[in-house]
């Protein structure tokens, strides 16, 4: 029996192409495109991965085709296309979900950084984007481009300035693209969350994110707690599906509600404030931790 997100979403037997869907957060979106009947086909560079993803699709018994490869590369890239097209001929969805950072001021940092930064988080989208557009048009099927990017694309990022500035760019790209395509059918929406831990994430902040604990969460986050994989996965399949047949342009927040609080802090004993309560403050001067610029 076919059940009411079955016949409204409009997933089974589509195709979708993620890029960097072999682990974290790519992962859990093939996953979750697949267990709603989308044949899917990714690259990563984690060659491990790709091989556990293998192994898992096969023994589930989903189509699937996974290349080791870099989404960075643009021959590796069209690689994959490519090799959709020969199986598949077609292509539903693109999720770009490839992306990377360090942490340095940016004074700090040099034009072979910065160049790394956008091949990263900015021109491998663009040409996904383009070799998708492509095919979607020619489909005449219309389609759904979804872009991975972060609340560091709403806010000021200390230490992460190109990498944001990169993510920004993706999004201020996708409503522009979205109003070209939009007479296609296809449709370009960004999803921007906030602190979910994946390996990569954990590995970043060294083990040592206040976030992590349940005090620390509940002072940072609205809702009290950080991301899981399948807050973020759920919204590329509601993107992917036609649910959001008449969503363009936008930009979802699965983040807690931290995109809203802008910078207010639930700290505990206080309450919600935009700084550091006199309290603290004075806790931290007798610790002798207070700022000594102050």
């Amino acid at each position: 029996m076919t059940g009411w997100f079955d016949e409204r979403s409009g997933l089974r037997g589509t195709v979708a192409l993620i890029t960097g869907g072999a682990g974290g957060l790519g992962e859990a979106i093939a996953r979750d495109l697949a267990a709603n009947g989308v044949r899917t086909a990714v690259i990563d560079i984690d060659a491990a991965a790709v091989a556990a993803l293998t192994r898992s699709f096969a023994e589930g018994g989903h189509d699937l085709i996974a290349h080791h490869g870099d989404a960075r590369d643009p021959e590796a890239l069209e690689a994959l296309f490519t090799a959709a097209d020969a199986r598949w001929g077609r292509l539903d969805t693109l999720v770009n979900v490839v992306g990377g950072t360090f942490r340095a001021p940016f004074t700090e940092t040099t034009p072979k950084g910065w160049d790394a930064l956008l091949r990263t988080n900015l021109l491998h989208v663009l040409h996904a984007c383009s070799l998708a557009a492509d095919r979607m048009r020619a489909g005449g099927r219309g389609g759904s481009i979804i872009n991975l990017t972060t609340i560091e694309a709403h806010r000021a990022a200390p230490g992460y300035a190109v990498y944001a500035a990169a993510k920004a760019a993706v999004e201020q790209f996708a409503r522009t693209l979205a109003v070209e395509l939009a007479p296609d059918g296809v449709r370009v929406n960004n999803i921007a969350p906030d602190y979910t831990p994946t390996p990569n994430l954990t590995r970043l902040s060294r083990g040592a994110n206040a976030l992590d604990t349940p005090a620390g969460a509940r002072a940072a986050i609205p809702m009290g707690r950080t991301g899981r994989l399948t807050d973020i996965s759920n919204c590329a399949v509601f993107l992917a599906s036609a649910l959001s047949s008449y969503v363009t342009g936008g930009t979802l927040h699965p983040d807690g509600g931290t995109h809203a609080s802008a910078g207010w802090l639930n700290w505990p004993d206080s309450g919600w404030s935009n700084h550091i309560p006199a309290s603290v403050l004075a806790l931290l001067d007798r610790e002798g931790t207070a700022d000594p610029r102050a």
